[in-house]
């Protein structure tokens, strides 16, 4: 399947990309070539495959949860430029209020 300039620029204009004559000849091109091969992959029978979430059957392998020795707050607090005693104190990122 070709897809035309005129539906790469629709689809750059919903996507919020501004694209340049040259580019927008590229990427007709290359948004072409890959719908193309899209289609062939619509082609193969996948009869006798199983659906898959991943194509590895990799697991998470993660240790217990059990607590382990860790700083004091004192020994945490130590070297920081600036505490209150029980909490770091830096810049404030979001406002004043902590709301964006």
């Amino acid at each position: 399947m070709t897809l035309s300039q005129q539906e790469v620029a629709k689809v750059a204009a919903l996507a919020r990309l501004a694209l340049f004559d040259h580019e927008l000849a590229t990427m007709t091109s290359e948004l072409s070539n890959i719908v193309g091969f899209v289609s062939l992959l619509e082609e193969l029978d996948t009869t006798n495959v199983d659906p898959l979430a991943h194509p590895l059957d990799a697991e998470n392998v993660f240790r217990d949860d059990v607590p382990s020795p860790s700083l004091s707050t004192a020994e945490a607090l130590q070297s920081a430029p600036r505490h209150d005693g029980q909490y770091f104190l830096v810049p404030a990122v979001l406002g004043e209020s902590g709301a964006a």
